[in-house]
Protein backbone atom coordinates (compact mmCIF):
# COMPACT_ATOMS: atom_id res chain seq x y z
CA UNK A 1 0.00 0.00 0.00
CA UNK A 2 1.28 3.25 -0.85
CA UNK A 3 1.84 5.71 1.44
CA UNK A 4 1.04 9.88 0.87
CA UNK A 5 1.86 12.62 3.04
CA UNK A 6 -0.18 15.46 2.99
CA UNK A 7 0.99 19.07 4.43
CA UNK A 8 -2.13 21.41 3.73
CA UNK A 9 -3.17 24.08 6.52
CA UNK A 10 -7.07 24.39 5.30
CA UNK A 11 -8.46 21.91 7.65
CA UNK A 12 -11.64 21.28 5.30
CA UNK A 13 -9.40 20.55 2.33
CA UNK A 14 -7.16 18.35 4.53
CA UNK A 15 -9.99 16.53 5.66
CA UNK A 16 -11.41 16.10 1.99
CA UNK A 17 -8.19 14.66 0.60
CA UNK A 18 -7.75 12.67 3.75
CA UNK A 19 -10.73 11.24 3.19
CA UNK A 20 -10.84 10.21 -0.57
CA UNK A 21 -6.67 8.90 -0.62
CA UNK A 22 -8.00 6.69 2.49
CA UNK A 23 -11.08 6.01 -0.16
CA UNK A 24 -9.07 5.25 -2.81
CA UNK A 25 -6.93 2.47 -0.71
CA UNK A 26 -3.71 4.94 -0.04
CA UNK A 27 -2.33 4.97 3.24
CA UNK A 28 -2.29 8.23 4.93
CA UNK A 29 -0.36 10.60 7.07
CA UNK A 30 -0.16 14.39 7.28
CA UNK A 31 -0.08 17.91 8.98
CA UNK A 32 -1.80 21.12 9.50
CA UNK A 33 1.62 22.45 9.53
CA UNK A 34 4.86 22.71 7.69
CA UNK A 35 7.15 23.09 10.86
CA UNK A 36 9.10 19.61 11.34
CA UNK A 37 8.08 18.82 7.70
CA UNK A 38 11.55 16.98 7.34
CA UNK A 39 11.73 15.34 10.51
CA UNK A 40 7.77 14.00 9.42
CA UNK A 41 8.81 12.39 6.44
CA UNK A 42 11.61 10.67 7.85
CA UNK A 43 9.42 9.44 10.48
CA UNK A 44 6.45 8.69 8.35
CA UNK A 45 8.47 7.39 5.10
CA UNK A 46 5.62 8.07 2.68
CA UNK A 47 6.16 7.20 -1.16
CA UNK A 48 4.37 10.54 -2.05
CA UNK A 49 4.16 14.21 -0.83
CA UNK A 50 1.48 16.70 -1.21
CA UNK A 51 2.49 20.17 -0.35
CA UNK A 52 0.92 23.42 0.13
CA UNK A 53 3.22 26.62 -0.65
CA UNK A 54 1.90 28.97 1.14
CA UNK A 55 1.48 27.96 4.58
CA UNK A 56 1.27 30.29 7.52
CA UNK A 57 4.20 28.56 9.55
CA UNK A 58 6.31 27.78 7.01
CA UNK A 59 7.46 28.32 2.99
CA UNK A 60 6.51 24.88 0.75
CA UNK A 61 9.40 25.84 -1.12
CA UNK A 62 11.84 25.98 1.36
CA UNK A 63 10.38 22.76 2.63
CA UNK A 64 10.46 20.71 -1.11
CA UNK A 65 14.79 21.98 -1.12
CA UNK A 66 14.85 20.43 2.43
CA UNK A 67 13.40 17.13 0.57
CA UNK A 68 15.50 17.29 -2.21
CA UNK A 69 19.01 17.74 -0.31
CA UNK A 70 18.48 15.07 2.32
CA UNK A 71 19.86 11.72 1.04
CA UNK A 72 17.13 9.62 2.20
CA UNK A 73 14.20 11.84 0.82
CA UNK A 74 15.78 13.15 -2.39
CA UNK A 75 13.87 10.97 -4.72
CA UNK A 76 10.30 11.22 -2.78
CA UNK A 77 7.69 12.48 -6.03
CA UNK A 78 6.68 15.75 -4.66
CA UNK A 79 3.31 17.36 -5.96
CA UNK A 80 2.78 21.49 -4.67
CA UNK A 81 -0.84 22.88 -4.48
CA UNK A 82 -1.16 26.48 -4.38
CA UNK A 83 -3.05 29.05 -5.23
CA UNK A 84 -0.34 30.66 -7.41
CA UNK A 85 -1.29 29.91 -11.05
CA UNK A 86 0.64 31.57 -13.25
CA UNK A 87 2.95 30.09 -15.50
CA UNK A 88 6.16 32.05 -13.88
CA UNK A 89 4.89 30.23 -10.55
CA UNK A 90 4.74 27.13 -12.46
CA UNK A 91 7.80 26.88 -13.83
CA UNK A 92 9.64 28.11 -10.74
CA UNK A 93 8.01 25.61 -8.67
CA UNK A 94 9.27 22.58 -11.18
CA UNK A 95 12.46 24.06 -11.60
CA UNK A 96 12.84 24.24 -7.56
CA UNK A 97 12.32 20.30 -7.31
CA UNK A 98 8.59 19.69 -7.62
CA UNK A 99 7.58 16.84 -9.82
CA UNK A 100 3.94 18.22 -10.51
CA UNK A 101 1.82 21.63 -9.51
CA UNK A 102 -1.65 21.84 -8.88
CA UNK A 103 -3.30 25.09 -9.02
CA UNK A 104 -6.44 25.21 -6.37
CA UNK A 105 -9.40 24.89 -6.59
CA UNK A 106 -9.17 21.62 -8.22
CA UNK A 107 -11.06 18.10 -8.57
CA UNK A 108 -10.48 15.68 -6.16
CA UNK A 109 -10.21 12.84 -9.15
CA UNK A 110 -7.80 15.03 -10.51
CA UNK A 111 -5.45 14.45 -7.86
CA UNK A 112 -5.70 11.62 -7.65
CA UNK A 113 -5.39 10.70 -11.41
CA UNK A 114 -1.79 12.67 -10.91
CA UNK A 115 -0.84 10.74 -8.13
CA UNK A 116 -1.01 8.02 -9.79
CA UNK A 117 0.83 8.40 -12.48
CA UNK A 118 3.76 8.38 -10.07
CA UNK A 119 3.34 4.93 -9.26
CA UNK A 120 2.95 3.57 -12.34
CA UNK A 121 4.35 -0.41 -12.43
CA UNK A 122 7.94 -0.93 -13.67
CA UNK A 123 8.08 -3.07 -16.90
CA UNK A 124 8.57 -6.98 -15.96
CA UNK A 125 11.94 -7.23 -17.69
CA UNK A 126 14.19 -5.38 -15.61
CA UNK A 127 18.03 -4.26 -16.97
CA UNK A 128 20.55 -2.16 -15.47
CA UNK A 129 21.76 0.67 -17.74
CA UNK A 130 25.25 1.79 -17.98
CA UNK A 131 26.84 4.22 -20.48
CA UNK A 132 30.54 5.20 -19.53
CA UNK A 133 30.83 6.52 -15.44
CA UNK A 134 26.88 6.23 -15.28
CA UNK A 135 24.86 3.37 -13.97
CA UNK A 136 21.56 3.08 -13.62
CA UNK A 137 19.51 0.29 -12.09
CA UNK A 138 15.74 0.04 -11.55
CA UNK A 139 14.94 -2.56 -9.70
CA UNK A 140 16.74 -0.57 -6.47
CA UNK A 141 16.20 2.45 -7.86
CA UNK A 142 19.51 3.68 -8.12
CA UNK A 143 21.88 5.76 -10.03
CA UNK A 144 25.68 5.88 -9.79
CA UNK A 145 28.20 8.01 -11.36
CA UNK A 146 31.76 6.84 -11.39
CA UNK A 147 31.05 4.43 -8.55
CA UNK A 148 29.43 7.23 -6.66
CA UNK A 149 25.42 7.19 -6.01
CA UNK A 150 23.40 10.43 -7.81
CA UNK A 151 20.00 11.32 -5.80
CA UNK A 152 17.79 11.96 -8.18
CA UNK A 153 13.83 12.57 -8.09
CA UNK A 154 11.57 10.03 -9.10
CA UNK A 155 10.80 12.10 -12.06
CA UNK A 156 14.38 12.56 -13.17
CA UNK A 157 14.87 8.97 -12.57
CA UNK A 158 11.99 7.50 -15.22
CA UNK A 159 13.47 10.45 -17.41
CA UNK A 160 16.56 9.04 -17.17
CA UNK A 161 15.90 5.90 -17.62
CA UNK A 162 13.62 6.16 -20.48
CA UNK A 163 16.26 7.60 -22.70
CA UNK A 164 18.89 5.51 -21.34
CA UNK A 165 16.71 2.66 -22.55
CA UNK A 166 16.71 3.35 -25.94
CA UNK A 167 20.51 5.28 -26.82
CA UNK A 168 20.84 7.01 -29.95
CA UNK A 169 16.90 7.22 -30.04
CA UNK A 170 15.59 11.10 -30.39
CA UNK A 171 12.79 11.67 -28.53
CA UNK A 172 10.41 14.59 -29.47
CA UNK A 173 9.52 16.46 -26.07
CA UNK A 174 5.79 15.38 -26.37
CA UNK A 175 6.94 11.85 -26.43
CA UNK A 176 8.78 12.09 -23.49
CA UNK A 177 5.95 14.18 -21.37
CA UNK A 178 3.42 11.23 -22.49
CA UNK A 179 6.26 8.72 -21.54
CA UNK A 180 7.52 10.17 -17.90
CA UNK A 181 4.35 12.19 -16.95
CA UNK A 182 1.63 10.33 -18.33
CA UNK A 183 -0.90 11.28 -21.44
CA UNK A 184 -2.81 13.11 -18.89
CA UNK A 185 -0.35 15.26 -17.81
CA UNK A 186 -1.29 18.79 -17.34
CA UNK A 187 2.50 20.15 -17.77
CA UNK A 188 4.23 21.86 -20.95
CA UNK A 189 6.96 21.31 -23.24
CA UNK A 190 9.42 23.79 -20.98
CA UNK A 191 8.92 21.45 -18.10
CA UNK A 192 10.98 18.59 -19.73
CA UNK A 193 13.64 21.37 -21.41
CA UNK A 194 13.96 22.09 -16.90
CA UNK A 195 14.32 18.42 -16.14
CA UNK A 196 16.85 18.02 -18.50
CA UNK A 197 18.85 20.96 -17.22
CA UNK A 198 18.60 19.23 -14.12
CA UNK A 199 19.99 16.02 -14.96
CA UNK A 200 22.90 17.38 -16.65
CA UNK A 201 23.70 19.26 -13.70
CA UNK A 202 23.60 16.38 -11.48
CA UNK A 203 25.16 13.66 -14.52
CA UNK A 204 27.36 15.14 -16.43
CA UNK A 205 29.97 16.92 -13.75
CA UNK A 206 32.35 14.00 -14.23
CA UNK A 207 33.59 15.16 -17.76
CA UNK A 208 31.29 13.35 -19.91
CA UNK A 209 28.35 14.26 -22.16
CA UNK A 210 25.38 11.92 -22.09
CA UNK A 211 22.61 13.91 -23.42
CA UNK A 212 22.55 15.18 -26.65
CA UNK A 213 19.96 18.44 -27.72
CA UNK A 214 18.33 18.22 -31.21
CA UNK A 215 17.78 21.58 -31.80
CA UNK A 216 14.02 21.91 -32.77
CA UNK A 217 12.62 18.57 -31.70
CA UNK A 218 14.45 16.68 -28.74
CA UNK A 219 16.56 14.83 -26.88
CA UNK A 220 18.35 11.80 -27.14
CA UNK A 221 20.95 9.48 -25.17
CA UNK A 222 24.52 10.50 -26.23
CA UNK A 223 26.01 7.02 -25.15
CA UNK A 224 25.77 3.40 -26.21
CA UNK A 225 23.87 1.69 -23.49
CA UNK A 226 25.45 -1.75 -22.44
CA UNK A 227 22.13 -3.61 -20.44
CA UNK A 228 22.65 -6.44 -18.21
CA UNK A 229 20.67 -8.56 -16.50
CA UNK A 230 20.08 -7.15 -12.77
CA UNK A 231 21.05 -9.14 -9.81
Amino acid sequence: MKKILLIEDDADLFALVQYNLTKEGFAFAGALTGKGAIDLCLRERPDLVILDIMLPDSDGIEICRGIRAHPQLAHLPVIFLTAKASETDRILGLELGANDYIVKPFYVRELIARIRIHFREQPSQIRVLSAGKLRLDPARREVMLDSRPVALTATEFRLLECLMSRPGLVFARDKLLDAVWGRNHAVTDRTVDVYILRLRQKIESAGESYIRSVRGFGYSFNFESDPSPSA
